[in-house]
């Protein structure tokens, strides 16, 4: 089979990203004074909800809100398999897994090179990322495996749905009970009016007046100022523990790959077919990281290890995704194909 070409932004998506990253770090290098001005906006007084960053992400995610269609929940039962392993994956084993890697890399094997207390932080953070499913970027990476775009938007329905009273939960007990950290549900609650709620309503509303896909430039565009602002309020943290990156980055790759793992044999044991399998893997492995960033930044502030943690996540999601995506696209003959097992999106 031919592979459609990838559209010029996904094919060079790797290389915005890093340019984006870069720019970040040198701004919070060469204007640290300017950087900490916007690293101190609060959305609201006592929220350590950053406003630029809240801004950035409303205008990224809102686009992508627009697309999702709640009233496409009704067609669970036309296609439950894939759906339940995706779930199963993304809310009884990624959050849980990831508990255990941070826990065991940061308090056993990395316990020589990590203080205690940036084992705390850093356990903190993956877990805050691993808590939250991808939603927008999964639009990506489904269109670059020839997903089944209904079954891709059903999925993001459920996860936004399920995001609303799961995610404060999930990270307030697992957080508490595997770093000790207090975590505050006051600020896990304004973290999801502020980054799911307010984006969901918002594309609800819009997407009666307006088309997603003219907004969609806006949405890449508020993507890569968002890394740029990340990037400038972790430059100190990423360049004075460079090696600490080295080790973060270990759980979370091996995060990813075993949920994409877990996902896709799994659907490939019940013959689901490829174009459900395919999104279905890459939607149990990648994260939602632009809410785990704030919500680590409004939990821990924006210079701690929690947010590097994220943003470690952000460093390596795309090349590790794209890679993902590449290993379904040449595999796809393990799986059976039909049109799709959803009514198509209209």
């Amino acid at each position: 089979m031919i592979l459609k070409p990838l559209p010029v932004f996904e094919r060079w998506l790797s290389l915005w990203v890093a340019l984006s990253m870069l720019v970040g770090f040198g701004l919070g290098k060469i204007a640290p004074e300017r950087v900490a001005g916007l690293r101190d906006l609060e959305i609201a007084a006592g929220s350590q909800i950053n406003f630029p960053i809240a801004i950035l992400i409303w205008l990224m995610i809102i686009p992508m809100m627009m697309k999702v269609d709640f009233s496409s929940i009704r067609n669970v039962g036309r296609a439950p398999g894939g759906l339940l392993i995706t779930l199963f994956v993304n809310w009884l084993v990624k959050p849980f897994s990831m508990a255990l890697l941070g826990w065991f890399f940061f308090r056993i094997a990395f316990a020589s090179w990590i203080s205690p207390a940036d084992a705390s932080q850093y356990i903190a953070g993956c877990i805050i990322l691993a808590a939250a499913p991808c939603t927008a970027m999964v639009f990506v990476w489904s269109s670059l495996t020839d997903g089944d775009p209904a079954y891709t938007l059903l999925q993001v329905s459920l996860n936004d749905l399920i995001m609303l009273f799961a995610f404060a939960p999930i990270v307030h007990y697992l957080v508490g009970g595997a770093s000790n950290l207090e975590v505050p549900m006051r600020v896990l609650t304004y973290s999801v009016i502020c980054f799911i709620v307010i984006p969901v309503v918002a594309g609800m509303l819009l997407k009666r007046v307006l088309n997603p896909e003219r907004l969609s430039s806006l949405g890449i565009i508020a993507l890569l100022l968002t890394l740029v602002l990340i990037f400038a309020f972790q430059a100190n943290n990423i360049s004075g523990k460079l090696f600490h990156v080295v080790l973060i980055a270990v759980p979370i790759l091996l995060q990813v790959y075993f949920n994409s793992s877990i996902a896709y044999s799994l659907m490939r044991y019940f013959r689901i077919d490829y174009s459900i399998a395919a999104p279905g893997a890459l939607i149990g492995a990648s994260n939602f990281f632009e809410l785990a960033v704030a919500t680590a930044i409004a939990l821990f502030g924006p210079e701690s290890g929690a947010a590097l943690a994220t943003v470690v996540g952000v460093l390596i999601e795309v090349p590790v995704m794209l890679s993902v995506c590449a290993f379904c696209n040449r595999t796809r003959y393990w799986f059976p194909s039909s049109p799709g097992l959803v009514n198509p999106v209209q």
